[in-house]
């Protein structure tokens, strides 16, 4: 097990800069099962998540070269066809190799995958769209076969919810069919645009990423390239964050402000003076956050995994402020270690909503990581505390976040990563 220790009440100031995108590199490693060329990838974050692909990658028959944030793979050889349940189980973006894997060989078999538990994130929408593609589904023994007996053709797929995971895996399963895939109602989230962008780079065609009607037409191969995946969204808002809440001064480089518009605009509404540049953000603080109003909603709306580290710092601020989750029913579970640390937080269950009362006095407690987001919002919390406060069940944060410990230290936290034998 690890932990996060953290000693509070320092502030967060400096420049650092933003790493790879976590929620880009997964789905965009899984376009290298489909291209039989060798592919290279950039800016590919060293995290937890994309070891494990890459892992399941190898087990594939994949030929993976890691370098500093540059991977080369070669799926030439790749022969097996079953993503393995133990890793699949790990990380919920696994199932979008199921996608890949369908779309290069007519046929894949995989489990239902694992992750943060968050809510309920069913894979419905994948299977009904994989049917919608000629292919036929079986479960058996815990594993899903998927298998089209003929030719895989490209039809309208309108999707009830704008899924960010079906529209990969849409996307990914189409790259080969047989004329168009038209996806209804699709996910605009900037990864997928950033995977549209790799996959044309390749060869494919895919139309209309960033709406909600993407085409994809059929292409009977993919040419070898080279390609650099977009900047976290997601780390680029939490260390943003990290500077809120402890009253600090930040500046994030290699950061791409247009993708992150909808949390700087809260964060300026908090009383944060933002300096936008191209490829830069700066954040300075100032001595009294003000309460603000958050609903989560798709993209380009506020971000559901924005939405714990924006609750952290809002006990900071003057006020009430009142967040309602709209995307997963689960995620407010970093709340009940909040108000141990000392927050005044009420949850309303039935509604999915909490109001957080604010300028609390946090103190240093032991509290424990139940998922991604919500441990690196314990993380903040820890950080604008009194006194010590111990992070358990790391291991979930470090699923996404590359080197935080060593970025916070840069900026003047006192942090360390420990292992608890």
């Amino acid at each position: 097990m690890l932990s996060y220790i953290i000693e509070g009440n320092n502030k967060i100031e400096g420049t650092v800069q933003a790493s790879g995108s976590k929620n880009a590199a997964l789905p965009i490693i899984a376009t290298a099962i489909l291209n039989q060329e060798p592919v290279t990838f950039y800016n590919i974050p060293d995290i937890e998540d994309t070891r494990t692909t890459l892992q399941i990658l190898k087990i594939l028959g994949c030929k993976v070269h890691t370098d500093s944030g540059k991977i080369s793979i070669s799926s030439k050889g790749m022969h097996n066809k079953t993503i393995p349940k133990e890793l699949m189980h790990k990380l919920r973006s696994t199932v979008v190799l199921a996608g890949a894997i369908l779309g290069r060989f007519k046929e894949a078999t995989f489990s239902y995958p694992g992750g943060c538990n968050i809510g309920k994130r069913p894979i419905d929408l994948h299977l009904r769209a994989f049917k919608d593609l000629g292919v036929e589904i079986e479960e058996k023994e815990d594993y899903i076969h998927c298998r089209a007996k003929k030719e895989m053709i490209g039809t309208k797929i309108k999707l009830d919810f704008p899924s960010v995971g079906a529209t990969e895996n849409i996307i990914l399963a189409s790259v080969y069919c047989k004329g168009v895939t038209h996806i209804i109602n699709a996910a605009k989230e900037p990864e997928i645009q950033d995977l549209a962008k790799c996959l044309n780079k390749m060869g494919a065609k895919v139309y209309g990423a960033g709406t909600s009607r993407i085409s994809i037409c059929g292409v009977k191969k993919l040419h070898k390239a080279d390609y650099r995946i977009m900047t976290d969204r997601i780390e680029t808002g939490t260390l943003l964050c990290a500077a809120a809440i402890t009253n600090g001064t930040i500046k994030i480089e290699n950061a791409n402000p247009e993708n992150l518009l909808s949390v700087l605009f809260k964060l300026k509404e908090m009383g944060c003076d933002i300096l936008i540049n191209k490829n830069s953000i700066t954040l300075k603080a100032p001595k009294v956050l003000k309460s603000v109003d958050i609903e989560t909603t798709p993209y380009p709306g506020f971000p559901t995994d924005m939405q714990p580290i924006i609750g952290a710092v809002l006990t900071k601020a003057e006020g009430t402020s009142v967040i309602k989750e709209n995307i997963f029913e689960n995620r407010f579970k970093y709340a009940f270690d909040l108000k141990k640390m000392g927050a005044n937080i009420i949850l309303k269950e039935n509604e999915n909503i909490i109001e957080i009362k604010g300028k609390s006095e946090l103190n240093g407690e032991i509290v424990s990581s139940a998922d991604l987001r919500g441990g690196a919002a314990l993380v903040l919390a820890g950080l604008a505390a009194s006194g010590t406060t111990k992070v358990e069940n790391a291991e979930y944060i470090l699923r996404g976040y590359e080197n935080l410990e060593g970025k916070l230290k840069k900026l003047g936290a006192n942090i360390k990563l420990e292992k608890v034998v």
